[in-house]
């Protein structure tokens, strides 16, 4: 062999050894992003194909066949936008959006009673509307399954039963701490993964019209044809969710590297020395076994953590604006920021409008192209099913009862959770998460459970509108604030340290030396700004102005009766 050729061929092995190690370390990057950074994503992405999507998606296939399914997916590209806005507010800041609005307007220098009063608690009133609107729909969405899977049930009986996962939160640690909880996002992951292989199973049963369905995805005058526009407006209005932005940012503020333990809250004061005394002679005395004896203090301990409320005085020394508190870390920001957007645009993108364009394929292959062509008016949760059952058969029925119950189950979930951080961050309410839980599906249980024994199946669609209405109207209000914050340089901005080299010494340093210099070097820092640029900031308030928009005649078309036509 020449020594050409040699060359030739070391080349080639060093080309392969180096097109495997960048495999390895690329392999090695995507294992470590799905161990310690996915969960958030799958967790926001459950807003964006609640039930109330449900309603909208099949109205849009049975009146539009697939003409719709581009506004399908410009709704969920809106959502990434706005959610991934809000990731990064929670990853740079460390607080939530609705702490964020509380530090803005509650305590400003001049004019404060206007801004908490004028601003400030509208604002809280109008987002606990969106938490109790948005689990009333996933209530009765639920509860609808519940009836399909069993139809004896009573509408009534099936809201009390759905109502019913509040329990499993009581049995999670609060995921809205410091350190995520791995349970409950493999919970809701699990609920995901449901919903997309029964849809995908369905799907797969039905005719469906391929090409026409890919070309549903491009534009078409169909959008401002009939009512397509204003079925178009309830899309995206079903689709970019309060709750969710409040969740995402929440989510976002926590540590998914550190091995330590959940940011400490402002605990109640602990015992009196008379009671730990008491305690202490209590065990002497009755001889129990240390690990029953540790094991009856920690069920005490957490009986009695679970229903604390915490004092307003703790709350004395926290930062009153944003020019009295610092950002997290620079390290920090860059370990979490980027996983966190790949996070937020692969689940919403391959979970959220998959899911979406799913049920939209669906209504349009069964009532618009298929047997149910030609039955009148949109298609219900009811109608949907009784067809399946009719034409496909019992089983692609049941997988779609089944779908819907662990989008609306999931979804209530999400919304419980995002109740607790809207009240936690606009008031400082800290009562415990198993109280702020139950108090939030108390709100949404009763005009549901007054719906279902009053006026019972036929008033469901109504009440469902209703709560869509609700979340158009206060959808504006929270986005707005949103581009606001993330686009202010000084609320996204993070010191970065910036070492300098260390002076020449004429002399031998000593150890004491060096250890001064090292830190002299740390001290020089620089701000490192994380707001959006132009391009960004003008693309957040065209979404926010295409939203209103949307949303202001999406209402008063519903309100001149309008909607259907």
């Amino acid at each position: 062999m020449s020594g050409s050729e040699q060359q030739s061929s070391g080349a080639q092995a060093t080309s392969r050894l180096s097109f495997t190690s960048r495999i390895k370390k690329y392999s090695r990057v995507v294992v470590h992003h799905t161990v310690k950074h996915t969960g958030v994503g799958i967790v926001c992405a459950v807003a964006y194909f609640d039930p109330g999507n449900w309603g909208v998606d099949l109205q849009a296939g049975s009146q539009f066949g697939y003409k719709l399914l581009f506004v399908v997916l410009l709704a969920g590209i809106f959502a990434v936008f706005l959610q991934v806005l809000a990731s990064r507010l929670g990853c740079v800041t460390g607080l939530d959006l609705a702490s964020h609005c509380r530090l803005l307007l509650h305590s400003r220098p001049k004019h404060t009673l206007l801004y908490r009063w004028g601003l400030l608690y509208p604002l809280y009133v109008l987002s606990e509307i969106a938490i109790i609107s948005t689990d009333l729909a996933e209530l009765l969405g639920s509860a609808i399954a519940l009836c399909l899977l069993f139809p004896k049930l009573p509408l009534w009986a099936g809201v009390l039963l759905t109502a019913s996962d509040v329990l499993v939160l009581l049995t999670l640690r609060d995921p809205l701490g410091g350190k995520p909880v791995r349970m409950f996002e493999l919970l809701i992951a699990a609920l995901v993964f449901t919903v997309l292989v029964c849809m995908a199973l369905i799907i797969s049963r039905v005719g469906v019209h391929w090409g026409d369905a890919f070309f549903g995805f491009i534009p078409s005058s169909t959008l401002f044809k009939s009512g397509g526009l204003y079925t178009s407006i309830g899309i995206i209005g079903a689709t970019v969710m309060p709750h969710s932005i409040f969740l995402g940012s929440a989510l976002a503020t926590q540590d998914r590297l550190s091995p330590s333990q959940p940011a400490e809250e402002p605990q109640l004061p602990t015992k009196s020395d008379k009671d730990s005394k008491a305690s202490s002679e209590f065990s002497g005395s009755v001889k129990l076994p240390a690990k029953l004896w540790n094991a009856y203090k920690d069920i005490r301990g957490s009986f009695l953590s679970n229903f604390r409320i915490v004092p307003v005085q703790a709350f004395a020394d926290a930062p009153k604006s944003h020019k009295d508190r610092e950002n997290r870390a620079y390290a920090d920001v860059i370990a979490h920021i980027y996983h966190g957007m790949v996070d937020i645009i692969v689940s919403l993108l391959g979970f959220a409008v998959v899911i979406n364009s799913m049920i939209l394929i669906l209504a349009s292959a069964v009532f618009f192209y298929g047997s149910g062509q030609g039955s009148g008016g949109p298609a219900s949760l009811f109608d949907a099913y009784d067809l399946l059952r009719d034409n496909v058969g019992q089983a692609a029925a049941t997988l779609f009862a089944l779908a819907l119950l662990a989008s609306g189950q999931s979804s209530s979930i999400i919304a419980t959770m995002a109740g607790q951080a809207v009240s936690e961050g606009f008031l400082r309410w800290r009562i415990s998460p198993i109280l702020r839980r139950l108090l939030t599906r108390a709100l949404g249980i009763i005009p549901s459970m007054a719906v279902a024994i009053g006026v019972g199946r036929s008033g469901v669609d109504a009440l469902l509108v209703a709560s869509q209405v609700a979340l158009s109207i206060v959808l504006p209000f929270i986005v707005f604030p949103l581009i606001y914050l993330t686009t202010n340089k000084e609320i996204m901005s993070v010191k970065k340290p910036v070492p300098e080299p260390a002076p020449m010494q004429q002399r031998q340093p000593t150890q004491s030396s060096i250890e001064y210099l090292d830190v002299e070097s740390t001290k020089k820092e620089e701000m490192v700004d994380f707001s959006n640029g132009k391009i960004a900031a003008s693309i957040g308030y065209l979404i926010w102005f295409v939203v209103m928009a949307a949303n202001v005649y999406a209402i008063v078309t519903l309100a001149m009766g309008e909607g259907g036509a």
